[in-house]
């Protein structure tokens, strides 16, 4: 076949026959499980933990799409992505532009196996104009559906607020991590975020679970982190994960390195925290056999 630089044939050709393989591949695998990571309180390890649980469970064998949905962009620096450079995100695809293709926006990350939907300040309009649309509260529902046949995991860093956007990630998911720092305001939170869980799964999405509740944070050798993590176990039973999730320098150097823990500092207590938590979270999860073709 030849090709012509006004009319590159080739490479479109090549596109397309990609996308078949994948398509062809993917039908024999299930339909990925969509987690979303939720707290309406800010700084208490969402995108630590979606980074690094993706990463774990990249080394058990999963095949994990990360996904962005907080305008900060923080899930794509973590992983050495520069999201205000790039020209199509998670955004362009919640719009529905015209042209915008799903592969257009997934980056490949520095560990295989592991993709990334980055987000960057556009996505702070989305939240604007989504009101506007039919069903907006399914725009990430739609989007995933494209891709959930690629992948084994889908993981959801939401937004620290209970807006549109983390409705929309609610909406998409099957389950929901809450990532809960050991500390009194943190714990204060929790009603809300369970009443908004309720509220979904009435309204939006019935098969909506609690997948569990991690303590990020910790540190044990202070009384009230022991407090907190002991009255969040008294009220929330076995819907707490067993890992708690030690506070530890390396989990500030590693964004700035642009990978997870889990290869910039592998052996360290915060890398053996997250594998431990993706073996709880394979655990809890239903049979996930592949898909007769």
């Amino acid at each position: 076949m030849t090709t012509t630089d006004d009319d590159p044939l080739g490479a479109r050709a090549a596109k397309e026959l990609r996308r078949d393989a994948t398509t062809s591949g993917a039908r024999k695998r299930a339909p990925a499980r969509i987690v979303a990571m939720a707290n309406q309180k800010g700084g208490v390890g969402k995108t630590t933990t979606t980074i690094n649980l993706g990463a774990a469970l990249v080394e058990r064998g999963s095949r994990v799409l990360l996904v962005d949905m907080d305008p900060q962009g923080s899930l794509g620096v973590g992983l050495g992505v520069e999201p205000h450079s790039r020209e199509t995100t998670i955004y362009n695809l919640l719009m529905q532009e015209e042209g915008v293709e799903v592969d257009d926006a997934i980056v490949e990350t520095s560990m295989p196996d592991l993709h990334l939907l980055p987000a960057n300040i556009d996505l702070a309009a989305a939240e604007l104009l989504l009101v506007q649309e039919v069903a907006r509260e399914q725009a990430l529902a739609r989007v995933l559906e494209r891709v959930r046949y690629r992948y084994d995991r889908v993981l959801i860093d939401c937004p620290p607020s209970l807006g549109l956007l983390t409705i929309n990630g609610l909406t998409a998911a099957d389950g929901v991590i809450v990532p809960l720092e050991c500390e009194y305001f943190a714990l204060r939170g929790m009603s809300l975020l369970m009443q908004t869980l309720d509220r979904v799964r009435a309204r939006l999405n019935p098969e909506l679970e609690l997948e569990g509740i991690v303590a990020t944070m910790f540190d044990g050798r202070t009384l009230h982190a022991q407090e907190v993590l002991a009255r969040v176990r008294d009220a929330f039973g076995d819907a707490v994960f067993e890992t708690t999730v030690n506070k530890t320098i390396r989990f500030a150097e590693a964004p700035v390195a642009g990978e997870p823990i889990l290869t910039y500092a592998t052996r360290s207590r915060g890398s053996d925290a997250y594998r431990a938590l993706a073996k709880e979270v394979e655990a809890r999860e239903p049979s996930r056999e592949l898909a007769r073709s």
